[in-house]
């Protein structure tokens, strides 16, 4: 291989030149997120003309531990994922644990737009979901000519 580009392959090149940086630092991790898989709850977020939705994966968690708070424009997701555990009695002993288990808390900062008094959430097929109504002043609307 050689240091030198004469090719037409600019994305092989690309490619070649990130398993050269990864190797320089050592495969370390780019975040936070990814030093510690799962330690936080995916979420996806999104709006309508009402309202903002937030969906937090949380399979495996029992929704009446799940905590969901709105305070001073910031909305928060806590719970906690138990460790499963072998079966009574089994000589079984885990030799790799890939997913999270323990506390999470997800703090996500709201639109201004959002009311906190219009606030609904609910637990379905493994995800969370919560949504929060717009203020009426902020809905779009349509203004009639005169």
């Amino acid at each position: 291989m050689t240091d030198f580009y004469s090719g037409n392959d600019l994305f092989g090149e690309l490619d070649r030149l990130q398993r050269q940086m990864s190797a320089l630092f050592g495969n370390l991790p780019s975040s936070i997120r990814s030093s510690r898989t799962d330690a936080f709850q995916p979420l996806n977020i999104g709006s309508t003309d009402d309202s903002i939705n937030v969906v937090a994966f949380a399979p495996g968690i029992d929704p009446a531990t799940l905590e969901v708070t709105v305070d001073k424009g910031t909305l928060t997701i806590a719970g906690e994922r138990k460790a499963p555990e072998f079966a009574t009695g089994s000589e079984t002993r885990a030799y790799a644990r890939e997913r999270f288990f323990g506390e999470f808390r997800r703090v996500i900062e709201l639109p201004q737009n959002a009311d906190p008094d219009k606030v609904e959430a609910g637990y379905s097929n493994g995800c969370l979901n919560v949504r929060i109504g717009k203020r009426e002043a902020s809905k779009p609307r349509a203004i009639t000519i005169q």
